[in-house]
């Protein structure tokens, strides 16, 4: 995280010194030649003016004695410039100061001749003996057709100079602070996307070691803010798929544990009396036809529980395609009471079948349908030793709704919510006397889902439960 950070912290400086420098740079660039340009403009427009009135203070000398000496002096101080004067050769005949070394110097000729045919200005004189660098104007020495010379004024280049120094100088040291000031906010930048990143990189550690319940605090609202939701969202999703992983491993290891369970008594039964009829222990005919009937018994049951295992699987895989067409639930009612009726007599209980008149028709597979109505009759016969079995049937809104109702032992309030799991079984304490696989209601509850239907179970212990499903009717015959 610290290599990020400084990486963070690199590139961001970068960008904002590459910013500053390439910022300032131009706008420095830029000011300094058009200020420069401006400084230079005004400087020869100010001079042009003082030319101009130089000219107009002398135009009627045209010789130089004092007294043109004393108006150029005169001016001179007025204007605070040097004023030349240069004859119609280009020869300096006067300037302003006294004892000026430049008298009798000359001008270029170009320069000469351009203020001699008129020209009011002209910049950037060449002087002979003149080194220091100049900013100068030229205007004719007289007037109308009367033109005596030109008049030169100038004045040296150091103070412009100076001033684009001082403004160099005023770029340079902004362009220092710029550097200063980006610095620390790229430090803070860093930081403040740093630290979040830092916290987001522990919690990811902790999901990636199987701490599924660490989250992100965040105190931002930017992309690290969202980036933080995610990974939450993520951990969260992960979490719920790991207790779903744990859900799934203790279901399979319950599965296997009842399965192991539930076919050990059955082949532990059949071992016995196999190797005791093996050995010849049981001589008398009766004494083994005992065994081998008790043998077919356990036998049966194996083959139901494998039966049932297999039914409740192709259910929860989606395997089972349901054969619909228009049920009469009377008919598969009525059918499954008269395949029941002497097991029932036998135990001395009533089954009953109640319908009411003119009932709907429900959209479903009829064996799958008998197959539910068989595995709760069958549930309400083991566990009722008095009383009686009802099968009941009625019309409830969009849907027909069947009962199986019976005065048996009950469930406890406790054992409601786990009825319909696999290999859950109420009666433990006597499984002995009631055999059963205990995956009948899982069933149940299965098939009634593939008709888009819904269970229910209502019981209270001593009196007797009442089992209902809901399966959906048949709006229109067409």
């Amino acid at each position: 995280m610290l290599g990020m950070s400084k990486s963070i912290y690199r590139r961001l400086l970068v960008s904002f010194l590459a910013t500053v420098l390439v910022g300032l740079g131009i706008t420095g660039i830029v000011l300094s030649f058009f200020t420069k340009e401006y400084i230079y403009n005004a400087k020869e427009e100010e001079l042009l003016r003082m030319a101009k009135k130089v000219n107009a203070a002398i135009h009627n000398s045209n010789e130089v004695n004092k007294q043109l000496l004393d108006k150029l002096a005169m001016l001179d101080e007025s204007f605070d410039t040097r004023i030349w004067l240069f004859d119609t050769e280009g020869k300096i005949v006067a300037t302003s100061m006294k004892d000026e070394m430049l008298t009798g110097k000359s001008v270029a000729v170009s320069i000469a001749g351009n203020v001699l045919n008129g020209k009011s200005a002209v910049t950037e004189l060449k002087i002979e003996g003149l080194d220091d660098p100049m900013l100068s104007v030229s205007v004719p020495w007289g007037e109308g057709e009367n033109v005596y010379g030109g008049i030169i004024l100038h004045a040296p280049i150091e103070g412009i100079e100076k001033t684009f120094g001082q403004m160099r100088e005023s770029i340079l040291w902004a362009t220092l602070f710029g550097v200063l000031l980006s610095t620390i906010m790229v430090s803070y930048l860093s930081w403040s996307i740093s630290r979040p990143l830092r916290t987001i990189e522990r919690t990811a550690a902790e999901i990636g070691r199987g701490n599924y319940a660490e989250r992100v605090q965040v105190d931002t609202s930017d992309e690290i803010s969202d980036l933080a939701q995610t990974i939450n969202t993520m951990a969260q999703k992960l979490e719920k798929v790991e207790q779903e992983r744990h859900h799934l491993e203790q279901v399979r290891n319950d599965f296997l544990a009842n399965v192991s369970h539930e076919l050990r008594t059955p082949l532990t039964a059949i071992q016995g009396f196999l190797e005791a009829l093996q050995d010849g222990l049981v001589e008398e005919e009766e004494a083994r036809q005992k065994y081998y009937a008790v043998m077919y018994t356990e036998t049966m049951q194996v083959n139901r529980l494998v039966d049932d295992l297999m039914d409740l699987m192709k259910l929860e895989n989606n395997e089972v395609n349901l054969a619909k067409f228009p049920v009469d639930v009377a008919d598969v009612m009525n059918r499954v009471a008269f395949s029941f009726h002497q097991e029932a007599e036998e135990k001395g209980l009533c089954l009953e079948v109640e319908v009411e008149e003119e009932l709907p028709r429900i959209y479903a597979d009829k064996d799958r349908i008998a197959q539910i109505l068989k595995n709760l009759v069958k549930n309400a016969l083991k566990f009722t030793t008095t009383g009686e079995i009802r099968m009941r049937a009625s019309l409830e809104e969009e849907y027909v709704q069947i009962q199986v109702i019976d005065t048996g032992m009950g469930i406890a309030a406790d054992d409601l919510d786990r009825i319909w799991e696999r290999f859950f079984k109420v009666d433990r304490g006597r499984s002995k006397n009631n055999k059963g696989t205990g995956l009948g209601l899982a069933i149940v509850k299965e098939l009634v889902e593939l008709h888009d239907g819904k269970c229910r179970v209502e019981s209270t212990p001593g009196k007797g439960s009442t089992f209902t499903i809901w399966l959906p009717r048949i709006k229109s015959e067409n």
